[in-house]
């Protein structure tokens, strides 16, 4: 098993571009399973341990891949399986994302349950409810979910979502695209990963009208095509980025972004006291002398994500005066606040929200990872920490970054990977 130690005090500064976004390559990879025409050719994907684990389940129901420099090749031409068992399933739950595309395609499709990061219960409810609204018979047993569209074609529905749901819009939007008639999708999530997704679905022949808002409507039926496609930038890595430079009082840039998908993020910061500077496609940070207390809520987009919630914590732990953290989408991903408090942090939890105070000194020591967020916060919080720090279970950290102790390491840090053994 795989432990990072970081040698903590040297600023995070200089310049770096973005990875793709893992958060959007999972749905426009499964969105290659609507049609075994021709091959896809994916760009700046990222290199992650869920891209792999994904292309692993593709391949398991058929499809070929190869991935090269950020550049993913998929062809779903042979696929006939339609089922995704549990063993590559329990490993992450976007590989729900198959259910969808698969239902749409064949007429019926069977999904282990899923498995993911480990803080509160994240049901599949809604997924299964755009199913059915779609017209699909479902039924799970023995660990699976059973999806079979009657007559093997999902009919055109009208689906409104109680929350807004990133997944479930994501599967009711392959779902549909090959349902016949027309669906409506309200209370969609209207996340940059969902607007992309629906780009690269236009761009395969699909009709949706509404892209970018809560409100889509899908015309079912059409061709689809095999395409190719350029990613869009990690939102949540660029934002990780920020932090390890605010909080370790550097200066950087990030290029290939878009600024106005982090809007939110980047508002929060300037109240923090950084300077924030924009181009079309770069963001500046310049942190200030002292890092201000400043409350956070975070709600599904164009609000302050919930993946960047944990990082916001352990940058507030720097911080002068007291910061009030809230969760609205996930009450209880607060996982990494013990392990905060374990280096020196003063971090109170009062349901789903964490009380800041600080600025508290931190000290390394060997702290425990427990999903992928809150293992970006134990190395924001080791990066100003005195001493050495330990992030042990750094597999749920490479579930979603990309070489993060190399791009650290670009920017100033002194970072290590090393095995351990955890028993």
């Amino acid at each position: 098993m795989d432990k990072l130690v970081i040698r903590g005090g040297r600023r995070i500064s200089g310049s770096i571009t973005a990875s793709g976004s893992k958060n959007a390559s999972l749905p426009i990879i499964a969105a290659t399973l609507l049609t075994g025409e021709s091959t896809f050719t994916l760009h700046q994907i990222p290199d992650l341990v869920d891209i792999t684990t994904f292309t692993h389940l593709l391949h398991h129901l058929g499809a070929e891949t190869t991935f090269e420099g950020n550049t993913l090749k998929i062809s779903s031409k042979n696929v006939e399986n339609i089922q995704a068992p549990y063993e590559l399933v329990n490993k992450m739950r976007a590989s729900i994302y198959v259910l969808g595309p698969m239902l749409a395609r064949f007429g019926h499709a069977r999904v282990s349950l899923p498995g993911g990061c480990a803080f509160g219960p994240r049901p599949i409810d809604l997924h299964l409810m755009a199913m059915e609204k779609l017209g699909a018979k479902i039924t799970i047993e023995t660990g699976f979910i059973d999806a079979t569209a009657p007559n093997g074609k999902l009919q055109g529905g009208h689906i409104d979502f109680p929350i807004s749901s990133v997944g479930a819009t994501g599967n009711a939007l392959m779902a549909a695209v090959l349902a016949e008639g027309t669906t409506t999708i309200s209370n969609a999530a209207a996340e940059p990963e969902i607007e992309t997704l629906c780009k690269f679905l236009i761009a395969m022949g699909a009709t949706i009208r509404g892209t970018g808002t809560t409100e889509l409507e899908i015309e079912g039926g059409c061709t689809l095509k095999a395409i190719e496609f350029y990613n869009v930038f990690d939102r949540i890595e660029a934002g990780t980025l920020l932090a390890a430079a605010a909080i370790t009082g550097g200066d950087l840039t990030i290029n290939g972004v878009e600024p106005e998908q982090m809007k939110a993020v980047l508002k929060k910061f300037v109240h923090a006291g950084c300077s924030i500077a924009t181009t079309e496609n770069s963001i500046t940070l310049k942190s200030p002398e002292k890092l201000v207390s400043t409350d956070v809520t975070a709600k599904p987009y164009p609000s302050f994500p919930t993946d960047m919630q944990a990082q916001w914590i352990a940058l507030m732990t720097q911080a002068e005066g007291t910061s009030h953290v809230t969760d609205k989408v996930y009450h209880e991903r607060f996982n990494h606040i013990p392990e905060l408090n374990r280096l020196g942090a003063h971090i109170e939890i009062h349901k789903n929200q964490a009380v800041v105070h600080g600025p508290q000194p931190l000290s390394g020591t060997k702290v425990m990872s427990t999903d992928l967020r809150a293992s970006a916060s134990l190395v924001l919080a080791g990066l100003v920490a005195e001493g050495i720090t330990e992030v042990l279970r750094v597999y749920h950290l490479d579930r979603g970054y990309e070489k993060i102790e190399t791009k650290l390491n670009s920017l100033g840090a002194d970072i290590s990977r090393e095995k351990y053994n955890e028993f």
